[in-house]
């Protein structure tokens, strides 16, 4: 979903009304979109989106479940729909909408998916939100200077990775574009390039340690 490559062009960007995402959102909106495999889904995830939805007064945050990250085995992975449930059982209530739009349409890549959502819903405020961990690693990822100048940024610290985070070369080379945590209510409607770094408590779950913990049977 995430890294870098050649660029391409972006499918079904001209052709919104094709299509067909299973969620609806309105003009004026503001709209967190959360991305992973989350594999497994635990609630360090949960953090993540419950504080940019509050810190950013969103109206909603839809968690993108990718069907495969291109970097890793797919016998690492488990299947998307089994994902899928166990997101919807972490992310409840009326602001948390859980999606496998990447599958619908065959989207791999971030900047591809950010473009046709924002071609399918113009007039939403879209935000993109990832943790610290992400940003760390953020430049590696295809199109990341153009996902910063698609739509706006959060992102939510994680344990262990806030120096990484903010000397990350995505950091440094959109340093000029970082907004105070104080302005982070109004950051959906900032024109891009434009981000955040939201501290607070910190979650320590983690996907790696889950899985590591599965293997081993603890």
């Amino acid at each position: 979903m995430w890294f870098a490559g050649p660029a391409r062009l972006v499918p079904e960007a001209g052709r919104p009304g094709a299509l067909r995402t299973g969620f609806a959102l309105a003009p004026g909106m503001r709209v967190g979109l959360y991305g992973g495999s989350f594999n497994p889904v635990h609630e360090g995830h949960l953090h993540v989106a419950e504080t940019a939805l509050t810190r950013l007064g969103l109206d909603r945050v839809i968690w993108l479940v990718s069907p495969q990250n291109p970097l890793k085995p797919s016998h690492e992975t488990a299947e998307l729909a089994d994902r899928l449930a166990a997101v919807r059982l972490r992310a409840r209530g009326p602001h948390m909408v859980v999606s496998d739009v990447e599958s619908r349409v065959g989207s791999r890549y971030t900047i591809d998916t950010l473009r046709i959502l924002k071609a399918r819903y113009p007039g939403v405020h879209f935000v993109w939100i990832m943790g610290a961990d992400s940003l760390a690693s953020f430049h590696r990822w295809r199109g990341w200077t153009q996902i910063m100048r698609t739509m706006p940024v959060a992102v939510v610290s994680r344990p262990w990775a806030a120096l990484k985070a903010r000397t990350s070369p995505a950091a440094r080379r959109f340093a000029h574009a970082r907004v105070s945590a104080d302005a982070a209510g109004g950051l959906a409607t900032r024109r891009p390039p434009a981000w955040v770094y939201l501290t607070g408590p910190l979650n320590f779950a983690s996907s790696t340690a889950l899985r590591e913990r599965s293997r081993k049977g603890g």
